[in-house]
């Protein structure tokens, strides 16, 4: 284990002797006292990348020696118990005794690959003094044993693929100030139609496109690939491989739009799948906690009638819903919906619902923002259509009328010049 351990801060001397920090993500790790911190998300949004950032602004104030970096994807640590893992960090210390008086910096890349991992997290947390980030890929998986083990020691904080805001940055595209004139809209517009085709995967975005066109769509087929047969088969030990990929394809092809159980139990069996609708359920929630798709509820005071409404589905990024797209049409609209939903999120919004008013009418947004403020948002691509305009007016006053809750209706403009700016105000 000691030479094992010699080798891997060899390599990650190397690694950020080679670090250029890159792209500024809008990911924050506060500084809380006696709290982990925990980045989680899917594979492939740059958790390690973020964890490297923390790392390269740490170097300027402590010694590299008091800093600990092991990725549990690498296949040399796999597959790794709770003894060894505890060994490994045991072996860091004497390797450098010194760190047994000193606060030290200890960074765990895809934990939940170790078994029993939080034994050993939660014992180094308690008797050194150390500071501890902690990545992984299932939601569920992690809080599960943060909340049972840890109790109280851990704080998340999610990472998604680049925002439109990240990405212009990563596309070094210069944005103006807050008054935006009909020429910079329109430019504006044009990159968000490219950006919400191609997605936010940090290695998609500086894929030459012009070059491979196709290469995009690979890259992201693949990590769905990669997240099924990591993060949902081996997890869960699936045996039907062939409902699941047939199930991920269905919601990522339907984004902003509704799903049924029932209705799609019902799909299943006229494709000769034999499949129970509680089975359904449960892989619908496996797919949320790898961060793939996300179901979204209706609001109301009846608990069943959130449970018997269909739920609305929204990809973890639009290219990745546009990479399993039939053909050569899109649905632009919808993948503009599904911008908003994921702006939501990342702007921690503790609940994103739908809501639908006493006349069946429905507002695509109903959103509790961190200090418990309730908004509707009502989102449209295209509102020059006199009809489209009369319909989206007619749900979103109907719901403000219902709710007495003040709403807006996010277009491409407004996205610009109102809607992006205030959530992404610190």
């Amino acid at each position: 284990m000691n030479i094992l351990l010699q080798t891997l801060i060899e390599e990650f001397r190397e690694k950020m002797d080679a670090f250029t920090g890159g792209v500024s993500r809008e990911i924050h790790f506060p500084t809380i006292a006696n709290k982990i911190m925990v980045a989680i998300g899917m594979r492939r949004t740059g958790k390690t990348y973020s964890l490297l950032q923390v790392i390269q602004r740490l170097l300027k104030d402590v010694p590299i020696t008091r800093i600990l970096f092991i990725s549990f994807e690498d296949d040399r640590l796999l597959p790794m118990t709770q003894k060894e893992f505890g060994e490994l960090v045991d072996a860091f210390y004497t390797l450098y005794p010194e760190n047994h008086d000193h606060l030290c910096y200890l960074f765990f890349d895809e934990i939940q690959n170790v078994d029993q991992w939080h034994t050993v997290i939660r014992r180094y947390f308690d008797t050194k003094k150390v500071k501890i980030y902690l990545t992984g890929s299932s939601a569920k998986l992690l809080s599960k044993e943060i909340n049972t083990s840890l109790r109280g020691r851990s704080y998340p904080v999610e990472v998604w693929p680049f925002s439109f805001s990240e990405y212009l940055r990563a596309k070094q595209i210069d944005t103006p100030g807050k008054v935006l004139g009909k020429n910079t809209l329109d430019k504006l517009k044009g990159h968000l139609n490219f950006y919400m085709e191609q997605g936010g995967f940090p290695e998609n975005i500086f894929l030459n496109h012009q070059l491979d066109h196709q290469a995009w769509r690979y890259t992201l087929q693949n990590y769905v690939s990669t997240v099924i047969l990591r993060d949902i088969v081996e997890r869960y030990r699936i045996t039907n491989i062939a409902l699941i990929r047939y199930m991920i394809k269905t919601l990522l092809r339907n984004t902003g739009c509704s799903f049924a159980v029932h209705k799609f139990y019902n799909d299943l069996k006229s494709q000769g799948f034999s499949v129970g609708k509680d089975t359904i359920h449960d892989y619908l929630g496996y797919i949320s906690d790898a961060y793939l798709a996300f179901p979204v509820s209706l609001y109301d005071d009846s608990l069943r009638k959130i449970q018997t409404n269909p739920k609305k589905i929204y990809a973890v990024d639009t290219g990745l819903a546009r990479a399993y797209t039939i053909g050569r049409t899109q649905d632009v609209g919808h993948h503009f919906e599904n911008l908003v939903y994921l702006d939501l999120r990342r702007s921690k919004h503790e609940e994103v619902c739908y809501y639908l008013t006493k006349t069946r009418k429905e507002v695509d947004f109903m959103a509790r923002d961190g200090l418990g403020t309730w908004h509707l948002y009502q989102v449209c691509w295209d509102m020059n259509d006199p009809d489209t305009l009369k319909r989206e007016t007619a749900a979103l006053e109907e719901a403000e009328k219902e709710l007495g809750i003040k709403g807006e209706i996010i277009t491409p403009d407004s996205y610009f010049t109102s809607f992006l700016p205030r959530i992404r105000a610190p």
